[in-house]
């Protein structure tokens, strides 16, 4: 279902939009490193889904269609 990888992706842009000020700010060393991992789960949230809206990888076994696959066995 195209609607709920859109989803993921306006909230996970959302929470972006929310942290951004707070990356520049940090000057320590371990809230880089928490900030750099931050950004990186977005990046895999965001490419994951990607993927999925782009039809590269099948959707979540709860988000994929059984009413096809319901008619092929009922024939």
């Amino acid at each position: 279902m195209k609607q709920y990888a859109l989803l993921r992706i306006l909230l996970a842009c959302f929470l972006l939009y929310i942290a951004w000020p707070s990356i520049h700010g940090e000057v320590v060393q371990l809230s880089s490193l928490f900030w750099a991992g931050w950004l990186f789960f977005f990046l895999l949230v965001v490419g994951s889904n990607l993927a999925t809206l782009l039809r590269m990888t099948k959707p979540p076994v709860m988000e994929q269609d059984t009413s096809r696959q319901y008619q092929l066995e009922k024939n």
